[in-house]
């Protein structure tokens, strides 16, 4: 399911991107017509892809946007009045966030919106890659730290403590972390 939102001060111009927006797939909207509302939104869901139709009635929208880039993982489209996308883009670009000025092209927007959505899969698998990798380095420290209790307690070598853990983990039907854990508590301090 594609989820989006759009940030705007007037329903016409809500109205008018979600139907850009439909037109491309998306099909759970969600809008707001100021930032608190916005805010609210976000807390309580996960977007794919936030527009934001500067400049809104509390801020212009540019600090908005990047605060956006900065807490979510969706891609963010700021639409900005054509004079002062240059300024914008200048000032949103380090943080991700795609600019494209008033009056919409709808080509350049549904181009916009494609690129957003497959940066966006891009960011997703390698943050989902790198937190998998995290994991996986904690559970090595774990072992690790497990193995050196063995071998300072129980005077193992580190290939004797290695098969310890492996061995347990086989009898026991569980993990080597799960073993790990279980031999830091019981010899550790």
């Amino acid at each position: 399911m594609k989820k989006a939102l759009i940030i705007s001060k007037t329903e016409a111009s809500i109205k008018a991107v979600a139907s850009l927006l439909e037109g491309g797939g998306w099909n759970d909207i969600h809008y707001s017509t100021c930032v608190d509302d916005a805010k609210r939104k976000l807390e309580d869901n996960t977007f794919e892809l936030i527009v934001v139709n500067a400049p809104l009635d509390e801020e212009n929208g540019l600090e908005f946007s990047c605060r956006c880039a900065e807490e979510t993982k969706a891609c963010i489209i700021l639409i900005v009045a054509k004079a002062k996308s240059l300024d914008a883009f200048d000032m949103v670009s380090k943080y991700g966030v795609m600019v494209i000025s008033k009056p919409l092209n709808t080509r350049e927007f549904m181009n916009i919106i494609g690129f957003a959505a497959a940066y966006r899969k891009r960011l997703t698998d390698s943050l989902d890659e790198a937190e998998k990798l995290k994991s996986e380095l904690e559970e090595v420290k774990v072992i690790n730290r497990a193995k050196l209790l063995l071998m300072q307690c129980l005077t193992m070598s580190e290939a004797q403590a290695h098969r310890y853990i492996e061995k347990q983990a086989m009898n026991m039907r569980t993990s080597k972390l799960k073993i790990a854990k279980q031999v830091i508590r019981t010899y550790q301090n």
